[in-house]
């Protein structure tokens, strides 16, 4: 290779060694990040499960309400939606049923992340197709372990 060593100079001829990459082989099972729908009406947990999850390497989608929440998912394919049950709108039961009438989200996992932790509250969330239930305030490291256990 041929540089100039300044306006006016002379030409200098530097050796350039050749670069050999090594490309690693992709896991298929690591190639893309796992994507995460959070819906909450409230943009501070919004924000803390992103981050929380965005640390951890997933690809995380946020919507505001149940509504926002549907069209989302009806537009791309998550692999977990994490919701809220009272948000305006549509609260959270509403949207695990909408999401389960589809096809596409028979067999996704869906978490409750609320404030609500009644017994009852928790048998309409199993009976409206919730994979599990996590209250708030939540723990990072148990949101993120209950997550891995669902889709690595």
């Amino acid at each position: 290779m041929i540089v100039r060593a300044g306006t006016a100079g002379p030409l200098e001829t530097v050796r350039m060694e050749p670069c050999v990459f090594q490309l690693e082989s992709l896991d298929s099972e690591n190639a893309m990040p796992k994507k995460i729908l959070t819906v909450d009406d409230s943009a501070s947990i919004r924000q803390m499960v992103s981050f929380t999850l965005k640390s951890a390497g997933y690809d995380v989608a946020e919507a505001v309400d149940g509504n926002a929440g549907l069209s989302k998912a009806q537009g791309t394919q998550f692999d977990l939606v994490l919701t809220d049950q009272n948000m305006p709108g549509m609260d959270g039961l509403t949207l695990i049923r909408s999401l389960r009438k589809q096809s596409s989200y028979n067999a996704t996992p869906i978490l409750m992340l609320t404030t609500e932790s009644s017994d009852q509250m928790k048998a309409l969330g199993r009976a409206a197709g919730a994979s599990g239930w996590l209250v708030k305030p939540f723990d990072p490291q148990k949101l993120l372990d209950v997550v891995k256990r669902l889709v690595g």
